[in-house]
């Protein structure tokens, strides 16, 4: 899979794109006398998030979405101007799908149940969005997607009474568990559909490392736990289960922290 990165464009108009919805009264922009425009932004980046969530991430360029539209691509840039800046209108738009309350919206009572709602619905999100797991947001889109959830898990954390450094510190550890898990799911489940192959099938092919090349005397913890089924069925019940034990083992660890 080919990583792309968001966080490529200009930085101010990136912002003002990322921002267009959010902006100070003040600062509304009349719209200019004539013919109405066909689209707006909003189109446009609904139709990118269509296309790649149907066809992958390759089939949102600039060709594509104005295809899609029925515009000409010279049309499509008078929208947004880059494949970079629609890259990041496309992410936030999709962080922003989450069902986060905000502030002062009721919330999950308990601190935990507050993180596993970030933690369903982020999984969710990579669900329905495969594609995100092909996306490095190492420079991440700063729109209001992104910080709806950042502030969030704040918020979350901030209740432990920990150290600001501390939230922060543990904020960031939950994001990183949590949306690192989900991407590796959507990336298997793309993988799945892009090839046609099971990652069942996908083994089984290759049985014969266990018959013919697997050495029990270099590999013995390894052995030890086959042979006393240690290592579950394979199965999406069980994949979870493991999931669900990094999460509890890493909020046991923050928690622990308030004592």
């Amino acid at each position: 899979m080919t990583v792309r990165h968001s966080g490529g464009g200009p930085a101010d108009r990136t912002l003002a794109l990322l921002w267009r919805n959010h902006r100070p009264a003040e600062q509304d922009v009349r719209p200019a006398l004539g013919r109405r425009p066909t689209l707006d932004l909003d189109k446009v980046v609904d139709a990118g998030i269509a296309l790649a969530d149907e066809k992958g991430l390759a089939a949102a360029s600039m060709g594509g979405v104005a295809k899609a539209l029925g515009v000409g691509t010279m049309t499509l840039y008078t929208y947004v101007p880059s494949k970079e800046e629609l890259l990041d209108l496309m992410v936030d738009q999709v962080l922003a799908e989450r069902e986060l309350p905000g502030p002062g919206v009721p919330r999950p009572d308990g601190w935990r149940d507050q993180i596993t709602l970030y933690s369903d619905q982020t999984r969710a999100m990579f669900h329905r969005h495969p594609w995100l797991a092909g996306i490095s947001t190492i420079r991440p889109p700063v729109g209001p997607g992104m910080l709806a959830a950042r502030e969030y898990l704040l918020s979350a954390c901030a209740v432990l009474g920990l150290p600001p450094r501390q939230t922060n510190t543990a904020a960031l550890a939950i994001t990183t568990y949590i949306d690192s898990a989900a991407g590796l799911d959507a990336e298997s489940e793309q993988l799945e559909r892009t090839t046609g192959q099971s990652h069942d099938a996908w083994w089984h092919e290759r049985w014969d490392l266990w018959e013919t090349y697997f050495d029990v005397e270099r590999h013995p913890t390894m052995t030890a736990i086959w042979n006393a089924e240690g290592y579950g069925d394979g199965t999406r019940e069980a994949a979870d289960e493991s999931y669900r034990f990094g999460l509890d083992r890493l909020l046991d660890g923050i928690e622990a922290l308030r004592s």
